[in-house]
């Protein structure tokens, strides 16, 4: 599982950052830069994940399992 960033859609309102900040890691101006994030094969980690894609109001995240 990853999730891709797409950071012009990043408005910095760090809904994932507040799911999982180690895997939502902003940037010094407080946005998720474009990236893509490789999820642990964990499920307390790929929890998070989706919960920080789901929390996006901009729809900057996407979840590719």
């Amino acid at each position: 599982m990853r999730v891709i960033v797409d950071g012009a859609k990043c408005q910095g309102n760090a809904r994932c950052w507040a799911q999982d900040p180690e895997m939502f890691d902003l940037n010094d101006e407080g946005y998720l830069p474009t990236q893509v994030i490789d999820v642990p094969d964990e499920p307390d980690k790929q929890l998070k994940a989706r919960r920080g894609v789901r929390a996006c109001p901009e729809r900057a995240l996407t979840l590719e399992e």
